[in-house]
């Protein structure tokens, strides 16, 4: 045989504190999220491209509060009164389906005294939104960015990323890939996963050859 079963197993992803990557593309949204407890109204929207650390950065702050995390898709059949009663999470509100259990929740956790904290990939302005009330409210929300990554946080996200997978590479590899790849971590993660799948159908490790051959360069 000259290539190798390819397995496409998951990667495991660190979505601890520790394993967060500071920059200065992300430190400001960071330093929003440890200072929860002075949110006005306990409540923030974080706003970032795909892959730009929201989830992480969401779970973060549930460890550190207890939070439950749900996509904005599954308010409509969740518990409202339930959920108001310790801090939540709400990703992706940009997609949410039913304004009326965004409403809902936000005067259930205002009257409850209770954080929450949302992510989208724009802010509130920008979801479309049609009840003026909920839109009103939700302008009033603070906003922290997560800005596009610079060229130190994108070589430790493809350090972070390669570990994730187990997979080992040459150190030199990395600003080679960075230099010619698309600026964001979504693109990072897409990324890691072909280099991976090409190497494991190849039966090869890593390197720069097989990265020039998938980019097309020399």
């Amino acid at each position: 045989m000259t290539g190798q079963l390819a397995f496409d197993l998951p990667p495991i992803q660190a979505l601890k504190r520790a394993d967060f990557l500071v920059s200065d593309a992300n430190a400001l949204a960071l330093q929003a999220i440890d200072s929860w407890r002075d949110w006005p109204e306990g409540k923030l929207v974080l706003v970032g491209p795909e892959g730009s650390g929201k989830t992480h950065l969401a779970h973060i702050w549930a460890e550190a509060t207890g939070a439950v995390i749900l996509p904005a898709t599954a308010l409509a059949q969740a518990d409202l009164p339930a959920l108001s009663g310790g801090a939540v999470v709400v990703e992706d509100a940009q997609t949410v389906p039913s304004e009326a259990a965004l409403f809902h929740l936000y005067n259930l956790a205002t009257a409850a005294g209770t954080p929450l904290l949302l992510t989208a990939d724009r802010p509130p302005r920008d979801w479309g939104l049609g009840l003026p009330d909920l839109l009103s409210r939700m302008q009033a929300v603070p906003v922290a960015r997560l800005e596009p990554p610079d060229d130190a946080l994108l070589s430790a996200v493809l350090v972070k990323l390669f570990a994730d997978r187990q997979i080992v590479v040459s150190p030199a590899l990395i600003p080679f890939l960075v230099s010619r790849m698309s600026r964001s971590v979504g693109d990072a993660r897409a990324l890691v996963a072909a280099l991976d799948a090409r190497a494991l159908a190849a039966g090869k490790p890593v390197t720069r050859q097989l990265a020039a051959d998938l980019l097309g360069v020399t």
